[in-house]
């Protein structure tokens, strides 16, 4: 399948909340239990914009097959070089490579934004996620037991690491 990655716009966001909403509604890798309004997806795409933190679509024939983006990690400034990254894919389009090359596209903005750390926030069951993060390098840093529910069920929540690293000319400021 041929498909291109590239900064999203605007146009983009309905594609990218019909990912979101199939997501909210089917499994547990976004703990929400409500859909989102297109409003609340143009505010996230807003803040993103303001932060200067990426949003990627993967994109073939004006069709969004999946996205990727990061963000704060935590709200202190000490964690400024530390963000934390969301990957998803259309159902319908799994499998496909998408996926790789969106967390390939991740991976280079967070170095050209001087990022030290990424980190992944995953649904402990979700060892098709874990595994794949592996394959780029991010090692289990921990698992919070119980600390979501959805679908009548405790979820566990399992931290992934990846740090970057900076060439010589880079400096934290």
């Amino acid at each position: 399948m041929e498909f291109q990655i590239r900064k999203a716009s605007k146009a983009d966001l309905p594609g990218i909340l019909e990912i979101v909403n199939h997501e909210i509604q089917h499994s547990a890798s976004i703990y929400d239990y409500a859909e989102r309004s297109l409003e609340q997806q143009t505010a996230w795409f807003q803040e993103k914009q303001n932060n200067h933190y990426p949003v990627w679509v993967a994109e073939t024939k004006h069709q969004i097959l999946g996205f990727g983006t990061y963000g704060i990690f935590r709200p202190k400034e000490g964690y400024k070089f530390c963000v934390e990254h969301s990957i998803y894919i259309h159902h319908e389009h799994q499998g496909k490579g998408i996926g790789k090359q969106m967390m390939t596209q991740l991976i280079r903005s967070a170095q050209e934004q001087n990022i030290h750390s990424m980190i992944a926030g995953i649904d402990a069951s979700n060892q098709g996620s874990i595994n794949f993060h592996k394959q780029f390098g991010f090692i289990e840093t921990g698992t919070l037991k119980e600390v979501g529910f959805k679908f009548g069920k405790w979820l566990d929540l399992t931290f992934m690491q990846l740090t970057l690293p900076l060439s010589t000319t880079q400096h934290p400021h």
